[in-house]
């Protein structure tokens, strides 16, 4: 799975819409309250990694790196 769709999965996983999760991210990061400009961000795979954080904290989720076995 690609990172636009795996993140798309994680936001209907948790029911909520782009234009919730752009609007959280807004409020909490300061982000654009724009939901083409986070399209655009996931089509043209250029999100950041701070940004991926951020995404992943108002979508209730921390990201973890853990050593491969």
């Amino acid at each position: 799975m690609n990172t636009r769709n795996e993140i798309k999965a994680y936001i209907v996983r948790e029911g909520m819409t782009m234009s919730e999760v752009v609007e959280k991210l807004a409020e909490e990061h300061g982000w654009s309250a724009s939901v083409p400009n986070l399209s655009g961000k996931l089509r043209r795979g250029s999100l950041r990694y701070r940004e991926a954080v951020e995404l992943a904290d108002v979508l209730g989720y921390e990201i973890v790196w853990r050593k491969r076995k």
